[in-house]
């Protein structure tokens, strides 16, 4: 049986984000960022998650507050909260850090940690992605990975609402 105890610990605040950042950083070692809501984890989070960290030796991974996903997806969201999705995403092995944000975007986020990678998926062009201005000019890169079709949050809740029986 593996010990699952340190789970927890991998969730952080921004200041504790940038000192681990910092210690990867002395050791060689790059980071790379991606952030979203993850109200639902599904099979296209697991991939936009995994491809995120093959960009780097570590992977950060900044999840919307329950205010901030209210704002931006309506009054019914999240089904689940800010620390059980924190858990979820702590729990999963490609990912290093959770850090939780208030914001709309991660901007904060990124131009606090500036990590070596910021990874987004979906039909973004990297203009439209936040943060990837000062990535880029810190040296950085930025990636835009394909969504998986047929996955998302908000068809999994609409489908949920239809099969109703």
């Amino acid at each position: 049986m593996r010990n699952a105890s340190f789970i927890p610990s991998k969730i952080i605040d921004l200041a504790e984000g940038k000192k681990k950042i910092a210690q990867w950083g002395l050791s060689g070692k790059s980071v790379a960022f991606t952030n979203g809501v993850f109200d639902i984890l599904h099979r296209g989070h697991i991939y936009s998650l995994s491809q995120a960290a093959k960009e780097a030796d570590y992977l950060v991974v900044g999840i919307n507050s329950d205010a901030s996903t209210k704002r931006l997806k309506g009054n019914n969201r999240p089904l689940n909260d800010q620390e059980s999705r924190a858990l979820v995403l702590a729990s999963l092995v490609m990912v290093d850090a959770v850090i939780i944000f208030e914001g709309d975007t991660p901007i904060e986020l990124i131009e606090t940690l500036l990590p070596d990678v910021l990874v987004k998926g979906g039909d973004y062009t990297v203009e439209q992605i936040a943060g990837s201005k000062e990535v880029i000019a810190n040296g950085g890169r930025v990636v835009i990975n394909e969504i998986v079709q047929g996955f998302s949050t908000t068809g999994m809740i609409e489908k949920m609402k239809t099969t109703k029986g």
